[in-house]
């Protein structure tokens, strides 16, 4: 932890970023080959889900003796149940409002129950017809990893041993799982009230061997389940007593898309932090604003981890170091503290944290439960008629993910809006435009489109449970339409995934600009004492160098500041103004110098020209130091460093140039054989040839399969951020 000196608080906790990286490593432990997920209903993890839903990991049921024996005596006691003639709801009775109706034909109730059940609308694309597609629909099918994920959790909710199923009928869905056979499942209608009733059906339906159920193979083949099950090798399951409610009476679908949505959600969560760390140093901000002792006086846990991860990542930072005395508001031109988007970072993003902690700690609680009605315990003899199948607690964790997702988004779209905006980012070009503004726009169309993905993204935020409707005979009165909230939060991950991408494009961009001032400013600093002397003072410097000092910082002050607010003129025109300002100044009958310090107004003749010219020439020169892939990986932070090295080094996106960089413009340029720099050929392997959509989908696809979150989590580890 870095202080200052002044502040003994203690290193806040980082519940949030553990949580996170311990479950990248135990993703990573699965995904080496040697780890196989374990389905014994007691120890299945986010990760778990992910690895095996997305990554293609293994995994199996247990072997563990009293885990089947428990699953086996439910079966036992049910049918001893049934044999004395006990009255046991979707057993022998209708379902819902129907179960006012009784029978003795159990195996054909579960049929019945699947048949009533087998109702979404598929289209005939999502079951491999692609004959007359209309291009206007959109899939609907849930998507596969969502349903393998679905399919492991089924099976881990009814290892548990209260559901009656037989352990052959469990491990004929773990089967399919395991020949990457993946039932078609319909994408909306479950209201996962008695769970997701008509989502599970379907997978119901695929073991059962039904020829219009269909599964999706691993090399995309989508065929009929009678035809999967010969291929792998499976028997077709005739359900008995219970075993078609006890598939599909769970909430593993709104569990499996909840438990994909929050692994990204807590990914996003903390990039989030490294790029306010960033985003900081783009700003010119200050690490003041993340100060432990802050969060101290306030000790809300999310708020002092997100500055002490934020500060962790301005670590090495050259543009904002923590903590500089140059910063602090006693000596800072301008504005004496940072803007709210990064001011009130911490504030802003600790509750969005610890909102994500209770979400993950809902979900992976419900990812170990028993979802099912009704509940059969063996050990005390006994059926209890209850609602575990009601999915609100996800529901709640999904709702809570939205609104966090809308927060997180609605922060960098303020902190990358300040930054293209040069009224606000403290002398960047406006648009982030490396050559003159009057005729490169470059970062514009990012501001448009960060605010149509924000909208978007504030539009998902509305509550899915605020809409429920009565179903069922009026017998599903609530529900929790979990499945659906899922659906939207996963689409709040997309949209802020897209913001992400655009944001590390962008800040790339600007902390490459914000090298070049800076060089440029140390250049005018280091310049002005020799421009004072012999433009000011007449080439005198005897017994005058403490003034010709205090001059030339004074001057400098001037110099710099109008060089930022006129950032949206030309090179030339700017650097005429400031000479012309800067030297009127200098003749200002109220000008600091004192008697005897008079300016010699003949050499001052000569003060515009070099003025003008010093300018111009070195602004270029730090500009074409930067024009190929950029410089500013040895300026920011180590959070920063992971981002720009990702963008410019791992994925070729170079520090663009403006309008130049323009691909027909570029490719016109080097036909004629002019301005050739050497940097690629006009080949579709050049980055300078790709469009600035392009670049940015290039990051958003990199960022999605997780490629930066492991750079990320590798750094964690070697740094211990959170041992």
């Amino acid at each position: 932890m870095i202080t200052n000196g002044s502040s003994h608080a203690k290193k806040p906790e980082a519940m949030h970023a553990s949580g996170v990286l311990s479950e990248w490593q135990r993703l990573q432990k699965q995904l080496t080959g040697t780890g196989v997920v374990s389905v014994d209903g007691e120890t299945l993890t986010v990760a778990d889900v992910a690895a095996v839903a997305l990554h293609g990991a293994k995994a199996r049921l247990t072997d563990d003796e009293d885990i089947i024996r428990q699953v086996n005596e439910s079966v036992a006691y049910l049918a001893h149940e049934l044999a004395a003639g006990h009255t046991i709801y979707g057993v022998n009775t209708g379902f819902g409002g129907s179960a006012d109706t009784r029978t003795q034909d159990f195996e054909r109730l579960q049929s019945a129950a699947i048949q009533h059940l087998n109702v979404g609308i598929l289209l005939q694309s999502d079951k491999g017809n692609d004959n007359g597609r209309n291009e206007l629909l959109r899939s609907h099918a849930l998507p596969s990893p969502v349903v393998k994920a679905a399919m492991l959790i089924r099976c881990n909710s009814l290892m548990r041993g209260h559901s009656g199923v037989r352990t052959s009928v469990i491990e004929s869905i773990m089967r399919l799982l395991a020949n990457d056979m993946t039932p078609v499942v319909p994408l909306r209608g479950s209201i996962s009230a008695s769970g997701d009733l008509s989502t599970l059906s379907y997978i119901a339906g695929a073991i059962e061997g039904n020829p219009d159920i269909f599964v999706k193979l691993g090399s995309g083949k989508i065929i009929p389940a009678s035809d999967a099950l010969q291929i792998a090798g499976i028997t077709p399951v005739r359900l008995q007593a219970k075993e078609g409610l006890g598939i599909t009476n769970g909430t593993a679908p709104s569990c499996a898309m909840a438990s994909l949505v929050i692994a990204q959600a807590n990914q996003l969560a903390l990039l989030i932090q490294v790029l306010t760390a960033m985003g900081t140093e783009a700003l010119n901000g200050t690490s003041h604003n993340y100060h432990p002792f802050i969060s101290s006086t306030r000790p809300h846990p999310g708020q002092a981890e997100a500055a002490s991860n934020i500060l962790s990542f301005l670590s090495n930072s050259k543009i904002s170091p923590p903590f500089p005395a140059e910063s602090s508001p006693k000596t800072r031109l301008g504005l004496a503290q940072d803007r709210y988007s990064l001011r009130t970072a911490p504030q802003w993003i600790g509750p969005q944290l610890e909102d994500l902690l209770l979400a993950t700690k809902q979900i992976t609680t419900e990812l170990n439960s028993t979802t099912d009605n009704p509940l059969i315990d063996p050990s005390s003899s006994s059926i209890h008629h209850g609602g575990n199948f009601q999915a609100m607690v996800l529901t709640s964790a999904m709702e809570k993910t939205s609104l966090a997702l809308q927060n997180l988004g609605r922060l960098i779209f303020a902190q990358c809006s300040e930054v293209i905006n040069n009224m606000t980012s403290k002398g960047l070009p406006p648009n982030l435009s490396a050559d003159d503004p009057s005729q490169s726009f470059t970062a514009k169309g990012f501001d448009v489109t960060m605010a149509g993905y924000m909208a978007e993204l504030s539009y998902l935020t509305r509550p899915v449970s605020a809409s429920v409707q009565v179903a069922e005979m009026g017998n599903q009165s609530v529900n929790s339409m979990a499945l659906v909230a899922g659906r939207y939060a996963m689409e709040g991950v997309e949209i802020l995934g897209l913001m992400c991408a655009t944001y590390m494009w962008v800040l790339s961009q600007a902390v490459d600009l914000r090298v070049v001032q800076m060089r440029f400013r140390e250049e005018v600093r280091l310049w002005l004492p020799s421009l004072v002397r012999d433009h000011v003072f007449g080439g005198s410097g005897a017994g005058r160098v403490e003034v010709i000092e205090r001059v030339a910082g004074q001057l400098g002050d001037i110099i710099l500041q109008r060089w930022d607010e006129l950032a949206h003129l030309d090179l030339r025109e700017r650097c005429d103004k400031v000479a012309k300002e800067s030297m009127g100044w200098l003749l200002d009958d109220e000008q600091p110098f004192s008697k005897g310090e008079m300016v010699d107004r003949f050499f001052l003749s000569e003060y515009r020209t070099a003025v003008r010219e010093f300018l111009e020439q070195h602004y270029r020169e730090q500009h074409d130091m930067f024009s190929d892939q950029g410089q500013a990986g040895g300026f920011v932070g180590e959070g920063g460093k992971l981002v720009y090295e990702f963008v410019r080094k791992e994925l070729g996106i170079p520090l663009n140039r403006g309008v130049e960089d323009h691909p027909p413009l570029l490719l016109r340029t080097r036909a004629e054989g002019e301005n050739d720099d050497g940097h690629g050929n006009g080949t579709q392997a050049d980055p300078r040839t790709k469009i600035l959509g392009t670049q940015a989908s290039n990051i958003y696809e990199a960022l999605r399969k997780g490629v930066l979150h492991d750079r990320i989590m590798k750094y964690a580890e070697e740094a211990r951020l959170w041992a």
